[in-house]
C-alpha cells in the first residue's frame, strides 16, 4: 500500500483555488474521482505521497507547502488595470504572474542586501504629468530614437535598452505546451520596484502589439503604478471602460513610439493610402491601426479618412496575419523534430538580464544549484546551453 501524505486539507484546497483550477481539472491530474479530491480537501481522506507531489507540480507550489499548519501568506494580487468586463484571470495568467513575482522578489531582496542604488526613473512622474514629457524622458533615458532604429526588429532594441538600464523584461506566451496565455485576457504587467522593476509581455501576438505593450508597461514603471493590462494600444471607443492609468500609459506609448516630429517628418500625402500607412507603421514598429489613431489625434487625417483607411487596414491586417501564420507553419517544419529552441524560449521568459544575474550568482557560489535551477526553470547540467543563448 502506498504511503499516505498527511497534508493540511485547507492548504491543499487553497493551493488549488489560488491556481484557479476546478475540482474536475485537479482530479484529472491525479486520475481520481472528484469525490476523492473533495475528501482530501475536507480531511476525511489523504492522498498518497505521489498524488500530493503531482498536485504540487500542477498547482506550481512546493510540495512541503501542503504540510504547513495553516494557509501561508501569498504574493499580493497585482492591481487590475484591465478594461472593465474583461475575462477573469485563468490558471495560465495566475501562474505567470506568480512566477514573475517570485523572480522579482528574489532579485529585489538581493539588490537590497547589496545596497544597490535605487533607479532614478521609477516614479519620476505621475498621471498628472504630460504624457509627452514622460514619453520624451523614456526615450532619452533609454537612448532610443524611433526614426533611427538600427535593425528591422525594434522590439529587441527596446528590450535591450530597457535591460541595460535595469528593467527586467520577460516575454512568453505559454506556461507549458498545454497551457497557453490568452492575449485578450492578459497582454502585460509591470512591477514598479525601485531597485528591480519587472515588465512582462505576452508574446501571443505579432511584434507590433508587443512593442506597444512593452512601452505601455514602461510607462507604468515611470509613474510607479504596478498592475496588469489588456487591450493595450489606442482606442477611440468606450474610453469610459478603461482605467485612467491605462489611458495615460497608452498616450505615453503613442508619444514615445510615434513622436509628433517623427510622424510629421513623413510626407502628409502618405497618410491617404493604406499601403503607405502600412509601410510607415512597419518602419516605426507599430500597427497600422496605432498609426492611424495617432494621425487622427494629430489632425493629419480627418475622421472620414480615418474610417475609410481603418476598414482597409483591417483587410490588410487579416492578410498579414495569414502570411505570418504561413511563415510560422514553415518555421515549424524547419524546427522539427526538436521544435523551437527550448533554451532561447526560457531565456526570453526569464529575461536576459535576470538569467545573467542568476548565472553570475551561481558561478560565484552565492546561491545553491537548486535555487538557481528553480529560478531559471532549467536543470543545472543544462546551464551551459542556456548561457550560450545569451551571446547570440
Amino acid at each position: 500500500m502506498a504511503d499516505k501524505a498527511f497534508i493540511t486539507p485547507n492548504v491543499l484546497k487553497w493551493a488549488r483555488e489560488s491556481a484557479r483550477m476546478t475540482e474536475e481539472t485537479a482530479a484529472a491530474k491525479v486520475s481520481v474521482p472528484i469525490e476523492k479530491l473533495k475528501q482530501w480537501e475536507e480531511g476525511t481522506n489523504q492522498p498518497t505521497i505521489r498524488q500530493a507531489q503531482t498536485l504540487a507540480k500542477a498547482y506550481k507550489r512546493p510540495f512541503a507547502l501542503f504540510f504547513l499548519p495553516e494557509i501561508p501568506r501569498d504574493f499580493q494580487p497585482l492591481q487590475d488595470f484591465r478594461k472593465s468586463g474583461s475575462k477573469t484571470l485563468t490558471t495560465s495568467s495566475i501562474f505567470i504572474i506568480r512566477e514573475i513575482q517570485q523572480k522579482q522578489a528574489w532579485i529585489s531582496d538581493v539588490y537590497s542586501e547589496n545596497q544597490e542604488e535605487k533607479l532614478p526613473f521609477i516614479g519620476r512622474y505621475s498621471i498628472k504629468d504630460n504624457p509627452q514629457v514622460v514619453a520624451k524622458d523614456i526615450l532619452e533615458t533609454l537612448k532610443i530614437n524611433p526614426s533611427l532604429y538600427k535593425t528591422e526588429n525594434p522590439i529587441k532594441e527596446w528590450i535591450d535598452a530597457a535591460e541595460k538600464n535595469g528593467v527586467f523584461v520577460s516575454r512568453t506566451s505559454f506556461i507549458h505546451s498545454r497551457l497557453k496565455l490568452d492575449s485578450e485576457e492578459l497582454q502585460g504587467f509591470a512591477i514598479a520596484d525601485h531597485r528591480a522593476p519587472f515588465v512582462f509581455i505576452n508574446s501571443d501576438d505579432w511584434n507590433a502589439p508587443q512593442l506597444f505593450t512593452l512601452v505601455h508597461e514602461l510607462a507604468h514603471i515611470w509613474i510607479a503604478e504596478t498592475g496588469i493590462s489588456n487591450e493595450v494600444e489606442p482606442n477611440l471607443k468606450h474610453k469610459d471602460k478603461f482605467h485612467p492609468i491605462e489611458l495615460f500609459c497608452n498616450e505615453v506609448a503613442a508619444n514615445a513610439l510615434m513622436p509628433k516630429e517623427t510622424v510629421f517628418s513623413f510626407d502628409i500625402s502618405s497618410f491617404q493610402n493604406s499601403k503607405d500607412i502600412f509601410k510607415i507603421a512597419k518602419q516605426l514598429g507599430v500597427s497600422s491601426f496605432a498609426l492611424l489613431v495617432r494621425a487622427l489625434n494629430l489632425n493629419i487625417i480627418s475622421t472620414p479618412t480615418y474610417q475609410k483607411l481603418k476598414k482597409q487596414a483591417d483587410i490588410d491586417y487579416a492578410q498579414y496575419l495569414k502570411k505570418e501564420e504561413e511563415k510560422k507553419e514553415k518555421q515549424k517544419e524547419k524546427d522539427k523534430p526538436g521544435g523551437p529552441n527550448y533554451f532561447l524560449l526560457q531565456l526570453n521568459r526569464n529575461s536576459r538580464l535576470f538569467t545573467q544575474t542568476v548565472l553570475d550568482a551561481f558561478r560565484g557560489g552565492f546561491i545553491e544549484p537548486t535555487l538557481a535551477s528553480n529560478l531559471l526553470n532549467v536543470q543545472v547540467n543544462k546551464f551551459q546551453k542556456l548561457e550560450s543563448q545569451l551571446f547570440r
